[in-house]
């Protein structure tokens, strides 16, 4: 039988040439049957070590660092560098809350950063929070993932815990990471080191339903290790925790957390759609049917983001390997993943009739992140309306206060501002397309070239007599 460690240098290595594919060749190699064991025994010390410092990492370092001693690792030195002075720019974190948990190493208590691996080679537990985004083709991306294993298996020890939190299709912690953990560590197991799964469930730029407030999924490989797990979670949680009977109802709950909510944002996506070729306002159907006690409360727009626009596809991946199709699953990501191109087509029909020249027309898209109030911008769907803009020789211009232009145009290519200097009476045609408050108390008639130019409400906040069209 060839070995584990062969097997996963086979996927390190990229043999097969599809990177993409590093779960399923690694599944195709090695099959083992997990056994269980008595011989998991609760940490004396704690150290914790969260690898990946972004929206989910950070925020759950802080916490744990009011009670442990907490090394947060990531591999980009210049984000070390930011927390290091007490800036997070997910701003997820206030400056003083950072601060004043910030520690030197030798301190038993207290969080400090490193991009060193030594900096968590003492470290007994050990929390996973890196992106699992999908590549252009929809398919689930576990690279960062797969790497992140690989960098804790050079440092595992026995007695370790690893957890993760990080979005996966049900099955991946056993079946894809915990390989490459045994594979680098040379460790087994349940028998020298143990892992779990918690879903991160943060809400981005959401100042209400913060980490600690929110109830927390927990799972372990053995019954010992998930008890274990779910009390060290309970020592930050004040909503409590709810202990898994597996890791993989933990993962298969994640995704269908995130699946729900966009087929039902999907089904009222289509209503808006149907409704305007109705001439009915769906914002007053939704408002009208949502006076009945059990109607749900979703309202139509773009669905982007690291979770809603990404989830679904982990789960319908894990269901075509099993041999099902996904229909509801997959029908709400077209539609979804269709509503820029449909929103920037409705603007250039309202743009027509009008009378005003389409090519060369000076647009100005209000929002770039992938929600309000939120640096945020990735897997943001306003791309798809700025791009159908383009296509047509539209000249754009997009405003957004809360994105970073740097980091914008890095990954998009597009140039954003941040300001409304030298923006009045300049424009033909205005989107409002991410409802944060600065743009809710401007008088955006002002940005309007003359009384004929349109104004497009995509989240259906602005008086409807202002507008001239609107989901």
């Amino acid at each position: 039988m060839i070995s584990k460690l062969f097997a996963y240098r086979l996927c390190k290595n990229n043999i097969f040439g599809l990177a993409s594919n590093y779960e399923m060749i690694i599944k195709m190699l090695y099959k083992q049957v997990i056994p269980t064991s008595n011989t998991f025994k609760e940490p004396i010390d704690i150290s914790i070590a969260v690898i990946g410092l972004g929206y989910v990492g950070l925020p759950l370092a802080v916490e744990f660092a009011k009670k442990y001693k907490v090394i947060g690792f990531d591999k980009k030195q210049n984000r070390v560098q930011e927390l290091l002075q007490g800036i997070d720019k997910t701003l997820e974190v206030n400056s003083e809350s950072l601060t004043q948990v910030i520690t030197p190493f030798e301190q038993p208590s207290g969080l400090s950063f490193s991009s060193d691996l030594s900096a968590i080679a003492k470290c007994n537990i050990y929390i996973v929070c890196v992106p699992t985004p999908t590549d252009q083709h929809n398919r689930p991306d576990l690279g960062l993932l797969i790497n992140a294993s690989e960098v804790i298996g050079g440092v595992l020890k026995s007695g370790d815990v690893v957890i993760y939190e990080s979005t996966v299709f049900p099955g991946a912690t056993e079946e894809i990471c915990v390989p490459v953990l045994e594979a680098a560590s040379q460790l087994k197991l349940n028998n020298e080191f143990f892992v779990g799964y918690s879903p991160e469930r943060i809400n981005p730029g959401d100042k209400v339903h913060t980490l600690t407030n929110i109830l927390k999924v927990t799972s372990g490989s053995t019954p010992e290790a998930a008890n274990f797990i779910d009390k060290l979670y309970l020592s930050i949680i004040t909503a409590g925790t709810h202990k898994a009977p597996s890791i993989k109802v933990a993962e298969a709950c994640k995704v269908i957390e995130n699946s729900q909510r966009d087929i039902n944002i999907a089904f009222v996506n289509e209503l808006a759609k149907i409704f305007s070729l109705l001439n009915i306002d769906t914002q007053a159907v939704l408002e009208a049917a949502g006076t009945k006690w059990n109607f749900l409360n979703f309202k139509p727009g773009l669905v982007g983001g690291h979770c809603t626009g990404v989830d679904p596809y982990y789960l319908a991946q894990r269901a075509q390997e099993a041999g099902y199709h996904p229909e509801i699953i997959l029908a709400g990501r077209r539609l979804n993943d269709g509503m820029g191109t449909y929103v920037a087509l409705e603007v250039i029909k309202l743009m027509v009739k009008k009378d005003i020249a389409v090519k060369n027309a000076d647009v100005l898209v209000l929002g770039f992140t992938f929600k309000e109030n939120c640096p945020d911008v990735r897997n943001t769907r306003v791309i798809d309306i700025v791009k159908v803009f383009d296509e047509f020789d539209v000249k754009f211009k997009v405003l957004d206060p809360w994105a970073e232009p740097a980091q914008v145009m890095l990954e998009y290519g597009i140039e954003t501002v941040k300001n409304v200097d030298d923006l009045h009476g300049k424009f033909d045609a205005i989107v409002l397309a991410v409802a944060h408050d600065q743009f809710i108390t401007l008088d955006l008639a002002t940005f309007k070239k003359s009384a004929n130019s349109v104004l497009y409400d995509i989240k259906g906040v602005l008086d409807k007599s202002a507008v001239d069209g609107r989901l």
